[in-house]
């Protein structure tokens, strides 16, 4: 992850009042998060997580299924999420093909790439490609809260 954006983060949320992460208006609708993790376990726990700071989830089991819940979103006149966090190696796409794609096309969204692989090398690409941060696994769930949070909170 880059360290000065995690620095920021962190002295972001800490400057908050008592809660974590502020409690959305009633009448706003939750930030979307769609998120890409092929280990079905690791996916439901920070889904869970998620959900309890209150955005709404959409879970991909791969690359491919990622593309698929974009898809339908959008032709359902839905708003693309606020954030992708995505694995980078999964089965079908992998996260650094998705998240060259979106910027291809033109996609601004924030995405945060995951990877159990974190060497030097695929941090870099990631960056290049757009990345706006890389978490490494094993990955601290706070962290990931804060990152979105921050994410979310630069782009309202």
């Amino acid at each position: 992850m880059n360290p000065e954006l995690l620095m920021r983060a962190r002295a972001s949320a800490l400057s908050l009042v008592p809660e974590p992460h502020p409690i959305p208006e009633p009448c706003a609708a939750p930030l979307r998060v769609l998120l890409a993790e092929d280990d079905r376990e690791l996916r439901r726990l920070l889904a869970a997580a998620l959900r309890r700071e209150g955005y709404e989830v959409l879970e991909a089991r791969d690359g491919n299924h990622l593309l698929e819940l974009m898809g339908e979103a959008l032709l359902s006149g839905g708003a693309p999420p606020d954030v992708v966090v995505s694995d980078i190696r999964m089965p079908g796409k992998t996260g650094l093909e998705l998240l060259s794609g979106l910027r291809r096309d033109d996609w601004t969204t924030p995405v945060v790439l995951i990877t159990a692989f974190g060497d030097p090398e695929t941090h870099a690409e990631a960056y290049r490609l757009g990345a706006d941060v890389v978490l490494d696994k094993p990955l601290d769930v706070d962290d990931l809260l804060v990152v979105v949070h921050t994410l979310t909170a630069m782009r309202r």
